[in-house]
C-alpha cells in the first residue's frame, strides 16, 4: 500500500496540532464562535491528529496511507458539515423535520469514525459502550434511525453536547498549560522541592514520590502519565533506600491518581462537573479540596508508618538539594500556579484563568538567569504540539460519551436505570451506595475517567438523589470511584504502570495499592452523610470536621501498616486504631469522642506493653 513519507508527515502532524492549539488560544482569547463551529472545529482536529497519529487498523505507529488520509478527509468534513449548513441546522425543527440524504451521509460517517477513533486511542471499551446503548435506543428504546441521528449529530445533546463542550472550551486549554509548564522546568522543580522537604527524613524518598506526584499531578491529569513522568526517578530511588519493589509502586500509583482529585487543577472529568452542577470550576474545587488533602495525609503517613515499621532512614543530608537554594533558583516556577488559583479566586472563568496561567508560563521563566533560555522557538512549537497530542483522547472520548449521553436522554433510559437501582437497594441509602461503588470502579476500569464519570451521572446519580443524596455529594461520589479504578484490581492501569518500572509481582503491588489508597474508598461514604467534609455549612463544624477527619486517616494508616506513633502495632492495636479511623472520619460528636478515646487506649497499649518489655528483655540480658 502506497504510503506518506514519515519527514513529511511528522511535520504534517505537527502543523496540524500546533493550529489546534493556536485556534483553541485564539478563541479564548477573543470568545467563542457558534457551539457548533467550537465544538465542531475541536472534534475536527482532534480526529485529523488521530488517524495521522494512529494510523492502520489497529491504532499502532504504522505509516500513514491514502486510505488513513481519506478517512483524515472525511473525518474532517463531518465533523464541520453542522458549522457549513448551520443556518439550516439552527432553523430546522428537530424530531419533526426529517433529516436531509446529506445529515445521514455525514452523521453516519462522524459517528463511525468517531468510534474508530476512539479504539484507537482508547481500546474496545467506550466503543462497544456506545454502539451498545444505540442498540439499545433502535430495539429495546423504539426509536427509529432518523431520530437517533437527530439526538446524535443535529443537536446540542449528542455528539456535540455538554462533554465535548468541556473539551473545547476547559480541557484543551488546562492541558497546554501542563504542556508549557512542563516545558518550562517545573519537573525538576517539583522533584527538587520534595526533595529539599522531605528526601532527609525517615522513608523520604516514597515521601517524596508522593509530594512530587501531588505536585505533578494538578498539571498533568492523568495517573499513568504521572506514573511514568515521575515514577521513573521516583520508584527507583525508593527501591534503593529499601522498600520492597512492590510497596514502591504502589506508592507512585497511589500517589499519581490522585491528581486527579486534587485542585487547584483536576482531572477533566471535574470541569464536565462543573457543567453538569451549573457551578463555577472553584466551587467544584472547593467541595474537592478537604476529600482529597485527606487522601494524600493517609498515603503520607502510611510511607511514614512503614518506613519506621521496618527501620528506614531518609537519604544523606548531603545528597538532597537545600530548600533555599531550590527555591530562589526555580521557585518562580510555581508562579502560574499561583496566578491560575489568583484568578479563579477573583471570579473569572476557569478557561480565562487557563489562559492567564499558559501566558505567564513563558515570562516567569525570564525571572532567573537559570530558566532565561528554556523558550526557544523550538520549545515553544513542541509545547503547543504537546497540548493538542494529549488532548485527543479526553476530545475522543467526550465525543463518544456524547453518543452515549444523547442515547440515554432520547430513551429515557436514566429514569429506568434510576428505578433498577432503587429496587435493587430496595431503597437503602447505603446499599445504593455500595451498588454505585461497584459500578463506578466496574466502569472506570474500562473507560477514561471522564466518560466513565459522564455515563455515571446519566445512571447512576439520578437513584442517588432520589434517595435524599446531596446532588454535589453525589457527582463528587461517582468521580471518587471512576479515579479509583486505576488503582483498583484486576484491572488497575496506574499499578500496571507503576509495576512496569518497579519490577514488583502484581498482586502485591495491587493489594499494596489498595492499603494506601484506602482511604479513597471510603471518605465518598463519609461526606455523603456529611457534607461538612465538603466544606459545607458553618465555620465551626467544618474546621472540627478538618480536625477529626485529619486524626482519622492517620489512624487508618497506621492500622493497615502495623505501626502508629507510639511504636509497632499489635492486632489489638490496630483494631483499635481501624474502629477509630472510622468513627473519626464520619462527623458526629459522639462518634469522634469515641474515636479520641480508643487511641487513647492505644497509646496507653502501645507505651504499657513497650514498658513491659524493656524490663524483661534487659533481666535476660
Amino acid at each position: 500500500m502506497l504510503s506518506i513519507p514519515v519527514p513529511l508527515m511528522n511535520r504534517l502532524i505537527t502543523t496540524v496540532a500546533v493550529l489546534m492549539s493556536v485556534f483553541h488560544l485564539y478563541v479564548a482569547f477573543v470568545g467563542p464562535p457558534d457551539a457548533y463551529v467550537m465544538r465542531g472545529s475541536h472534534l475536527a482536529f482532534a480526529l485529523v491528529l488521530a488517524f495521522l497519529i494512529m494510523p492502520g487498523r489497529n491504532g499502532k505507529a504504522e505509516r500513514v496511507g491514502w486510505v488513513d488520509l481519506l478517512l483524515v478527509l472525511v473525518a474532517a468534513s463531518a465533523a464541520l458539515y453542522p458549522s457549513v449548513v448551520l443556518d439550516y441546522i439552527q432553523n430546522r425543527m428537530y424530531y419533526i423535520d426529517d433529516p436531509r440524504l446529506a445529515d445521514y451521509i455525514f452523521g453516519g460517517a462522524l459517528i463511525v469514525l468517531i468510534l474508530e477513533a476512539t479504539r484507537r486511542a482508547t481500546g474496545w471499551a467506550l466503543p462497544i459502550t456506545a454502539i451498545a446503548f444505540m442498540a439499545y435506543g433502535l430495539s429495546f428504546g423504539h426509536q427509529t434511525v432518523g431520530v437517533m441521528l437527530d439526538q446524535i449529530y443535529l443537536t446540542t445533546e449528542g455528539i456535540f453536547g455538554i462533554p465535548l463542550y468541556v473539551s473545547a472550551t476547559y480541557v484543551m486549554l488546562f492541558i497546554l498549560f501542563g504542556a508549557f509548564v512542563e516545558r518550562s522546568g517545573a519537573g525538576q522543580l517539583f522533584m527538587d522541592f520534595a526533595l529539599a522537604l522531605a528526601g532527609g527524613s525517615c522513608g523520604g524518598p516514597a515521601k517524596v514520590a508522593v509530594i512530587t506526584s501531588s505536585l505533578f499531578g494538578t498539571v498533568s491529569g492523568s495517573a499513568v502519565a504521572n506514573v511514568m513522568t515521575t515514577g521513573t526517578f521516583t520508584i527507583p530511588l525508593m527501591k534503593r533506600t529499601g522498600y520492597r519493589p512492590a510497596f514502591a509502586g504502589a506508592v507512585e500509583a497511589v500517589a499519581s491518581t490522585g491528581g486527579q482529585l486534587m485542585p487547584p487543577i483536576m482531572g477533566a472529568a471535574a470541569f464536565v462537573m462543573a457543567e453538569f452542577l451549573g457551578v463555577s470550576y472553584l466551587t467544584v474545587a472547593g467541595f474537592a479540596l478537604l476529600p482529597a488533602i485527606l487522601y494524600y495525609v493517609a498515603v503520607f503517613m502510611a510511607v511514614h508508618f512503614e518506613a519506621k515499621r521496618i527501620g528506614l532512614k531518609g537519604l544523606p543530608k548531603a545528597d538532597l538539594p537545600r530548600l533555599r537554594e531550590v527555591l530562589l533558583e526555580r521557585g518562580h516556577l510555581f508562579l502560574p500556579l499561583i496566578i491560575i488559583v489568583v484568578v479563579l479566586l477573583a471570579g473569572r472563568s476557569a478557561a480565562f484563568s487557563a489562559l492567564c496561567g499558559i501566558g505567564s508560563v513563558i515570562p516567569t521563566t525570564w525571572l532567573r538567569k537559570s530558566t532565561r533560555n528554556t523558550f526557544t522557538w523550538r520549545a515553544i512549537i513542541e509545547a503547543l504540539e504537546s497540548g493538542a497530542r494529549n488532548t485527543l483522547v479526553v476530545a475522543l472520548a467526550c465525543a463518544s460519551a456524547g453518543i452515549v449521553i444523547g442515547t440515554i436522554t432520547l430513551t429515557g433510559l436514566g429514569l429506568s436505570f434510576t428505578g433498577v437501582v432503587l429496587a435493587l437497594s430496595q431503597n437503602s441509602l447505603i446499599l445504593a451506595l455500595f451498588l454505585t461503588m461497584l459500578a463506578g470502579i466496574l466502569l472506570g476500569m474500562g473507560l477514561p475517567t471522564t466518560p466513565a464519570y459522564i455515563v455515571q451521572v446519566a445512571l447512576l446519580v439520578p437513584a442517588l438523589v432520589k434517595l435524599g443524596v446531596q446532588v454535589e455529594a453525589a457527582h463528587l461520589f461517582v468521580l471518587y470511584f471512576a479515579v479509583l479504578s486505576a488503582i483498583t484490581p484486576p484491572v488497575a492501569l496506574a499499578v500496571y504502570a507503576a509495576n512496569a518500572i518497579s519490577r514488583g509481582t502484581l498482586m502485591d503491588t495491587s493489594w499494596a495499592a489498595v492499603k494506601l489508597g484506602m482511604t479513597g474508598y471510603i471518605i465518598p461514604f463519609m461526606f455523603v452523610f456529611a457534607p461538612s467534609l465538603l466544606l459545607m455549612g458553618d465555620p465551626a463544624t467544618v474546621a472540627w470536621a478538618v480536625v477529626t477527619a485529619t486524626i482519622g486517616v492517620m489512624c487508618l494508616a497506621g492500622g493497615l501498616h502495623e505501626y502508629f506513633f507510639f511504636g509497632p502495632a499489635r492486632w489489638w492495636d490496630r483494631l483499635m486504631l481501624l474502629t477509630a479511623a472510622i468513627v473519626l472520619i464520619k462527623p458526629g460528636l459522639m462518634s469522634d469522642l469515641l474515636g479520641l478515646g480508643l487511641i487513647c487506649l492505644t497509646a496507653a497499649s502501645q507505651r504499657w506493653l513497650r514498658a513491659a518489655v524493656t524490663p524483661a528483655s534487659k533481666t535476660s540480658a
